[in-house]
């Protein structure tokens, strides 16, 4: 009987993923018809860089995909191409030489000029390692920030001196809450996203005034991408967020849509904006749910 329901469990997910996806390709509305750009991050089908792919598409936008290399090495990124009819370019984010190129050829496969660019990019070998926040190796804290945060001023200033954007273009990063507050295991991570919020801001003046080009970040819940359980304790990181959040925890799925509209044309003057897609726990001080945790212990 038991596996029975676990059968019916795992069949209903199933199914409930694939109304899901039928559901938003028939309510498409075509936001980003005749849209073009880049998007970077796309590991495999948990990933957020992956779902906000696939919703770009469903809406009509067409693009590159690219990751690391080593990334793309371990991940399905080229079953993903294939499902929307994209390019891949390897690209590493730490050289300026492989984003120059990856521009120009960008570019060219897709006729012109970018409207959108997605920086979903991040790692800490210290945790990975399991090295604690006062007992860092500085070289591997150095390289988490420039994979992390450094390339994405690196992919802005490419991008800004080939002049790669059209006007009222956008360009997103993912980032987290712990680029704010205290979450002790998320380690460097949390300096290298407080890193990438402020490079947004500040780069993002200059798209803005020079270019008529929109940067902003989204602040995401806790999401259990392959990334994100790699983090100690992370399961405990996403119950807690769920009871603390008024409306639950932010989906790999919210964020993607979320996205959509800030690659779109309805967002036009949103920029230099961290904005939060998590559920409203960034405004939260205690919850009812998470007092009685506390009281029933």
């Amino acid at each position: 009987m038991l596996q029975n329901l676990h059968l019916f469990m795992q069949n209903s997910y199933l199914i409930n993923l694939i109304f899901t996806k039928i559901k938003n390709i028939y309510m498409s509305h075509g936001l980003l018809k005749g849209k073009k750009g880049i998007i970077f991050g796309a590991l495999d089908p948990n990933s957020i860089a992956w779902i906000t792919a696939e919703r770009v598409f469903e809406e009509g936008g067409t693009f590159v995909l690219t990751n690391a290399p080593v990334a793309m090495r371990m991940g399905q990124i080229n079953e993903l191409a294939e499902k929307t009819n994209s390019k891949v370019i390897p690209a590493d984010a730490t050289s300026l030489e492989d984003l120059e190129k990856l521009v120009s050829d960008s570019m060219n496969i897709l006729g012109g000029k970018l409207d959108f660019v997605l920086h979903s990019i991040g790692m800490s070998i210290n945790v990975r390692k399991g090295k604690s926040y006062t007992d860092q190796n500085y070289d591997w804290t150095h390289k988490g920030l420039d994979v992390s945060a450094m390339s994405f001023h690196r992919v802005m200033q490419t991008l800004y001196k080939n002049d790669a954007m059209n006007e009222w273009g956008s360009i997103v990063a993912l980032s987290y809450m712990a680029a704010q507050r205290v979450f002790p295991d998320y380690n460097d991570m949390a300096d290298n996203k407080a890193f990438l919020e402020s490079v947004a801001r500040s780069f993002g003046y200059f798209f803005g005034k020079d270019k008529k080009v929109r940067v902003n970040t989204i602040s995401q819940s806790p999401t259990p991408t392959t990334a994100g359980k790699g983090v100690k304790g992370f399961d405990g990181f996403i119950k807690y967020a769920d009871k603390m959040s008024p409306l639950g925890n932010a989906t790999a799925m919210d964020c993607a849509n979320y996205t959509i509209t800030l690659f779109s044309d309805l967002t036009k003057r949103v920029t230099l904006q961290n904005l939060y897609n998590d559920g409203g726990f960034s405004n939260m001080g205690v919850s009812d749910s998470i007092m009685d945790m506390v009281e029933n212990q």
